[in-house]
């Protein structure tokens, strides 16, 4: 039997924990082995800019920051199982990159 490597990623924690929660679901009624979800690093992307673009007045930074939250779940690829998956209803935060092996 093959396996599906599926990756999420997403700026909300809870979407894709919403997503994992529904994949995990699906595998469990199916009766399929699953590995995860295994968090993976989270990516932070950083800005600093000043709060006064003429420069005049003290040194003030303004700090940004955005977080990519990452999951990978590897599962019996099973077709009925994976179609199920594809008819998720995933938010449009969550991008989903799905592999097979």
């Amino acid at each position: 039997m093959n396996k599906a490597r599926i990756k999420l990623q997403s700026k909300s924690y809870k979407d894709i924990e919403e997503v994992c929660k529904q994949i995990e679901e699906i595998a469990s009624k199916a009766g399929v082995e699953l590995r995860g979800p295994v968090p993976l690093p989270t990516k932070k992307l950083k800005i600093v800019t000043r709060k006064t673009p003429c420069g005049d007045g003290s040194d003030t930074y303004e700090k940004w920051e955005m977080r990519i939250h990452k999951r990978l779940i590897e599962i019996a690829a099973d077709n009925r199982v994976l179609r199920e998956i594809m008819r998720l209803k995933i938010p449009d935060s969550v991008h989903v990159q799905m592999s097979l092996s």
